[in-house]
């Protein structure tokens, strides 16, 4: 596996460094509050492990997975299964892998917002701003990394599926 990959952008050290850090702002700003971290399949699953571990207040998990209409290339997405928390009036954060063109994330946050939280953050590993298509306004409210528009495995990103379990 590892001789199909050209180089390393991130190490595992440095991941697991991140990652700790990351989830210590979050931990901070809802403390007391009982957040729901929403994560995006499939991708998001390492990240998503490591975060909430690293997350030290009470909080809900849930899950959820969006994908565009098979066999088209019009860009709608559809839910293929939905959060099953109730989010109305929850402090809601929304975990994802990579931030890349927005497109499915922007249909998640509006998605997500339409179940009326309290509150709606997005907390992404990478952040790949030079793909972002036009007209996405999102931005993430906690980034991990800012990378390269370079395709990107490992550690929970895939190419046909492998190299998800990557530690870097």
């Amino acid at each position: 596996m590892l001789q199909n990959i050209s180089k390393i952008l991130l190490t595992e050290e440095q991941i697991q460094t991140r990652v700790k850090e990351l989830a210590a702002e979050p931990s901070k700003e809802y403390a007391g509050k009982d957040p729901v971290f929403v994560g995006v399949l499939k991708g998001v699953v390492v990240f998503y492990a490591d975060f909430v571990k690293n997350f030290t207040e009470p909080c809900q998990m849930d899950f959820m997975w969006i994908s565009s209409y098979a066999g088209t290339t019009s860009g709608e997405m559809i839910v293929r299964k939905d959060v099953s928390v109730d989010l109305k009036g929850r402090h809601v954060v929304i975990l994802e892998d990579i931030f890349d063109t927005g497109s499915s994330l922007q249909y998640t946050y509006h998605h997500l917002l339409s179940k009326e939280p309290a509150s709606l953050k997005i907390c992404t590993l990478l952040d790949k701003p030079e793909r972002r298509k036009a007209g996405i306004t999102l931005q993430a409210d906690y980034v991990g990394f800012t990378v390269p528009n370079e395709f990107v495995v490992g550690y929970g990103l895939d190419y046909n599926e492998h190299y998800r379990n990557l530690p870097y």
